[in-house]
């Protein structure tokens, strides 16, 4: 159902934008709608995010799920800090482009950062995250656990933006954990008999990522899948749910059941069909985000209607017969062009993005925590690597003691073998 697109550079797509004189903002349009089993789902919408604070022209919104498990401590202090600590995690003064090239390895950072300090507040509870950043045309999801984000194009093609970390269902991340030296297995009932989803030991969790989880064990890491993808002019939408909604339908089906309702409205029959179809076992959460063309915003969208392309004719660009002509040329494709993807559990893999040249100055401060060091204090974060004898002393990033400390656990006793793979 994702279509297969090839990764095009950013700096190319923006230039697109230049050359083509559409640098204008998209309008955003989001709903949100949960029924609520154990009171241990969260959402984060802001749309007055900035890049510079107080520059208008800066502006960037943030979409997010905490879905917490075995409390709701987790879930709600990644709500209160994970953005502030994404945010630290980039450098000042970055044009736009370095800004947004910088976002994956800061939400790698600023996930990491909050999985440490929430282990200073508990012991207990973790949480599921999916966390969606829109800036322009541009989308970045970050997700640990098992919440997604889906974005059908305004060509009625469907993109899938997060991972699914339940262990049934990822075979990369059961290898990762046994070879890390974790145990992964069904609850043994005796005699033989083993019953449910296939789990981490100790603790039983059935995610491999998450943020807290400490009494677990260190196996489940708090390290996202990230992609980022660049819309074309004529937009998109965006669901963003917790299991509650996809252990219930497809994502063809919440396409299809919330097609041609505003946002707010979406979400609210998207949870509607999901508890219809399988109960209410689960909180159930949704938020809905229309990416739309800045010179039109349906307030009133027509009666719902089936099939590929709905989207497009509600919200997609309208011309006269006499416009379309002359427009024909110019208007962009719809596609869905991506710019970025990384899924690794290896911190020295998702920490070794290159930063643009400014980041030099920020050479002596730890790469997760933004821990000011002293010169030769800090820790390669590719020590104990395969190929660290291979790089200078002063490869970076660095990381600070405890910090080192995390990865290591996290990557536990064979992470040289993982590193050289």
């Amino acid at each position: 159902m994702s279509r297969s697109v090839k990764a095009v550079p950013l700096a190319v797509l923006l230039k697109r934008e230049l050359t083509n004189e559409r640098i204008e903002n998209p309008d955003l349009l989001h709903g949100e709608a949960n029924q609520s089993k154990k009171g241990e789902d969260f959402t984060f919408l802001s749309t007055n995010c900035y890049r510079i604070p107080g520059d208008l022209s800066t502006v960037f919104s943030v979409f997010a799920i905490f879905d917490g498990h075995n409390g709701s401590g987790a879930a709600i202090y990644s709500k209160e800090n994970l953005l502030n600590n994404v945010l630290k995690a980039i450098p000042m003064n970055l044009s736009r482009e370095e800004w947004i090239s910088a976002l994956p390895r800061a939400l790698v950072a600023g996930f990491v950062k909050t999985d440490i300090d929430f282990q200073e507040k508990s012991r207990y509870s973790g949480t599921t995250v999916t966390f969606v950043i829109v800036e322009g045309w541009i989308v970045t999801v970050a997700s640990v656990g098992d919440s997604r984000c889906i974005l059908e194009s305004a060509e009625g093609a469907v993109y899938f933006l997060s991972a699914d970390h339940r262990l049934d269902v990822n075979e990369d991340e059961v290898k990762r954990i046994t070879e890390c030296g974790g145990e992964v297995g069904r609850l043994n009932t005796g005699a033989g008999t083993e019953i449910g989803p296939l789990r981490c030991w100790p603790g039983g969790l059935c995610l491999s990522r998450s943020i807290g989880d400490f009494d677990v064990g260190e196996y489940i890491v708090p390290i996202p899948h990230v992609k980022q993808v660049k819309l074309s002019n004529a937009g998109g939408r965006l669901i963003i749910s917790s299991d509650g909604v996809w252990d219930a339908l497809t994502p063809e089906i919440a396409i299809k059941c919330s097609n041609g309702l505003p946002a707010e409205t979406a979400a609210t029959q998207i949870v509607k069909e999901a508890v219809l179809v399988d109960g209410l076992r689960d909180d159930t959460t949704c938020i809905v985000v229309d990416i739309l063309p800045p010179e039109k915003v349906v307030p009133n969208p027509p009666q719902r209607k089936q099939g590929k392309g709905v989207f497009k004719a509600m919200f997609g660009r309208k011309h006269s017969k006499l416009s379309c002509n002359v427009e024909r040329d110019c208007i962009e494709p719809d596609l869905v062009h991506e710019i970025f993807e990384q899924e690794s559990a290896v911190l020295a893999q998702r920490l070794n993005t290159e930063y643009p040249v400014c980041n030099l100055f920020k050479l002596f401060l730890c790469a997760i925590c933004q821990l000011e060091m002293k010169p030769g204090v800090g820790i390669s974060v590719h020590a104990g690597s395969s190929n660290h004898n291979l790089l200078r002393p002063w490869n970076g990033p660095f990381l600070c003691s405890s910090c080192q400390a995390k990865k290591e656990a996290m990557e536990g006793t064979k992470k040289a073998k993982i590193e050289g793979e």
